[in-house]
């Protein structure tokens, strides 16, 4: 098989996988055929999904939420750690306002945002 082409060949793959990791178990060996066949069938499943079950990126508000999540921190919280009003984080958390270069800073800074996830 080069291509997994339908849903109903994408459910028999995955059924052969699920098998084939059973018959495997911890032998990871190049030698071993059927090894060989459940690293090509994974990655052909792979290639599916990708294709047909695309994770798309999260968005900066997103980004914000989770991490003002993971640190405990409410709105009020956190305009006082970006040194903005809560007013305006809450403008910005509902796409109502564009976040400035400085905020963008201090996103980076404070909340350890990556900056290719700001700049999208």
């Amino acid at each position: 098989m080069l291509k997994i082409k339908s849903k109903s060949e994408y459910d028999k793959a995955n059924e052969e996988l699920e098998r084939l990791i059973k018959k495997v178990g911890n032998d990871f060996n190049f030698n071993n055929p059927d090894f060989l066949k459940m690293d090509k069938l994974s990655d052909l499943i792979a290639d599916y999904e990708d294709e047909h079950y695309p994770i798309r990126k999260p968005s900066l508000v997103e980004i914000i939420k989770l991490r003002m999540f993971e640190l405990g921190l409410n709105q009020k919280q956190l305009a006082e750690k970006l040194e903005v009003p809560s007013s305006r984080i809450s403008e910005y958390l509902k796409g109502k306002r564009d976040i400035t270069l400085e905020v963008a800073k201090k996103l980076k800074t404070q909340l350890n945002i990556d900056a290719d996830i700001i700049l999208q």
